[in-house]
C-alpha cells in the first residue's frame, strides 16, 4: 500500500481528473487499500471494492449475493427527496440481474440461445446496413449535429428493437423514460413513474406476443408457458434497457474519447483492422457501467479484509480496469492494448449476455463514422461537453461534432 486513505464517508462521484477518468479520491483509495470500508450517507458501514484482483474474485464468489431481497439495500451516494430504506426490497419477477442462482440459473438460460456468439455472427451484415443507413441521414444534415441524437442512440435503439420485436415508432417511449430511471438524483415518484410506464407498455406487447407470436427474441419467450407475464415483463425490461442505454453511451463516449486522443484515431482510420482490439480498450479505458452492488451473505475474506455478513459492497469496475497491478499505463487509451480480461461486461454468473452484440455494434458504429467522416471534430470545447455524471450509466448528454460537407 503507498499510502493511507481515510475512509470514505459516501461513494466519492466527483470527476475531477477529466471527464474519461475515475474520481481521484477513488484512484488514491484503490492504490491505498483495494478493498476498502465505506460509510453510506444513512451510517450503514460497508465496504468499496476497486482494486482489479478483488473485484475480479468477488465477482466470482456466489457468497456474494445480487438480490436485493435479502437485506436492506444502502445506497452510497445522497438521493435528495428518495427516504431510506426500512426494508429489503422485494425481488422482481424476471430481473434475473438481481437474482442468484438457481432462479438467476433459470431465467439465463431462457436467453443463451439468442445471444450465442454464431447467431451474433449472423447478424453482423444487418447491424453494418443499420450503422450505414444512420450515417446516410447523418450526410445529409447541415453541421454541426448531435452525434448522440444522430447516430449512438439511434444505432442500438434500432438493433434491440429489431430483435426483441419492439415496434421503433415506440423508441420515444422506451428512451426518455428509461433514462428518467436511470437518473440518479430524480425523485423516487419520478422513477416509479418511469418505470410503471416501461411495465406497462412491455405488459402490453408481451400480452400480444404471447397470444400471436412473431420472429424475435420476446415472442421466442412468450411461446414458453414456464413463464409469466410478470417475469416476461422483467425480462423484456432489463433488455430493453441494457440493450440500447450501454452501447449508445459507449458509441458517444468512445468517439468523444478518439476525437481527443488525435493520434490514436489516426492510427484507427489508417489501419481499419485495428478496430476489434480499439473496441476492447475503449470498453476498459470508458467503462460505462461502472458501480454495482453485492451483499454479503456471509463473513468472506477478501483482499486481506473480512467483509462482515449484511454488508453492502459496492464495486467500481472502472477503477478496476484502471488498475496499474494488471494493466500498464492504465490511464492512457492505447488501442493496440491487449486489453481482454478487462471487467466492463463483469465477470461469473452475471457476465453481460449481450456482450458479443454490443461489440458487433461498437465495431461497425466506430468503423462507419470514422470512414465516412474523415475529419469529423468537436464543434464545441471539450470543457463544454456535458457528461453524464448524474447517470447510472455513464457517457455524454450531446455531443456536438461537426465536419466538411463534401467529406461524408
Amino acid at each position: 500500500m503507498s499510502e493511507t486513505v481515510p475512509v470514505p464517508h459516501g461513494l466519492p462521484m466527483d470527476r475531477d481528473a477529466g471527464p474519461f477518468d475515475p474520481p481521484s479520491e477513488i484512484t488514491r483509495i484503490r492504490d491505498a487499500r483495494p478493498v476498502s470500508p465505506l460509510i453510506f450517507p444513512d451510517g450503514h458501514e460497508g465496504w468499496l471494492v476497486t482494486g482489479y484482483d478483488a473485484v475480479r474474485g468477488l465477482l466470482a464468489d456466489t457468497r456474494f449475493s445480487s438480490r436485493q431481497d435479502l437485506g436492506i439495500l444502502h445506497m452510497p451516494y445522497e438521493t435528495p427527496g428518495m427516504p431510506a430504506p426500512t426494508e429489503p426490497s422485494p425481488q422482481t419477477p424476471g430481473l434475473f440481474i438481481a437474482m442468484d442462482p438457481p432462479d438467476h440459473t433459470r431465467l439465463r438460460r431462457k436467453l443463451t440461445g439468442a445471444f450465442t456468439v454464431k447467431r451474433m455472427k449472423r447478424l453482423e451484415e444487418q447491424i453494418v446496413d443499420i450503422a450505414e443507413r444512420r450515417l446516410d441521414r447523418m450526410a445529409s444534415l447541415a453541421p454541426p449535429v448531435d452525434l448522440v441524437k444522430e447516430f449512438a442512440l439511434p444505432v442500438p435503439s434500432l438493433v434491440i428493437c429489431e430483435l426483441l420485436g419492439v415496434p421503433y415508432a415506440d423508441r420515444e417511449t422506451f428512451q426518455v423514460n428509461s433514462a428518467k430511471f436511470l437518473e440518479k438524483e430524480v425523485t423516487l415518484e419520478d422513477k416509479m413513474a418511469a418505470y410503471g410506464a416501461l411495465t406497462t407498455y412491455l405488459a402490453e406487447l408481451v400480452t400480444g406476443k404471447r397470444a400471436a407470436p412473431g420472429e424475435d427474441i420476446l415472442s421466442d419467450l412468450a411461446r414458453d408457458e414456464d413463464l409469466s407475464i410478470e417475469e416476461l415483463v422483467g425480462i423484456g425490461f432489463l433488455l430493453l434497457l441494457a440493450g440500447h442505454e450501454t452501447t449508445a453511451n459507449m458509441l458517444a463516449l468512445g468517439a468523444f474519447a478518439l476525437l481527443e486522443n488525435p493520434a490514436q484515431l489516426a492510427e484507427l482510420r489508417a489501419d481499419p483492422d485495428l478496430t476489434p482490439g480499439a473496441v476492447e480498450e475503449l470498453l476498459r479505458y470508458l467503462t460505462i457501467a461502472d458501480v454495482f452492488y453485492r451483499y454479503a451473505a456471509e463473513d468472506v475474506e477478501l483482499g486481506g479484509e473480512t467483509i462482515p455478513e449484511g454488508s453492502t459492497v459496492i464495486i467500481s469496475l472502472l477503477a478496476a480496469n484502471r488498475d496499474p497491478r494488471r494493466f500498464d499505463d492504465p490511464d492512457s487509451l492505447d488501442i493496440h492494448r491487449k486489453a481482454r480480461g478487462h471487467l466492463s461486461f463483469g465477470h461469473g454468473v452475471h457476465q453481460c449476455l449481450g456482450q458479443q452484440l454490443a461489440r458487433i455494434e461498437m465495431r461497425a458504429g466506430f468503423d462507419g463514422l470514422f470512414r465516412r467522416f474523415p475529419d469529423l471534430a468537436l464543434a464545441v470545447p471539450a470543457g463544454e461537453v456535458r457528461v453524464k455524471s448524474d447517470m447510472n450509466i455513464y457517457g455524454v448528454h450531446e455531443l456536438p461534432v461537426t465536419w466538411t460537407e463534401t467529406a461524408a
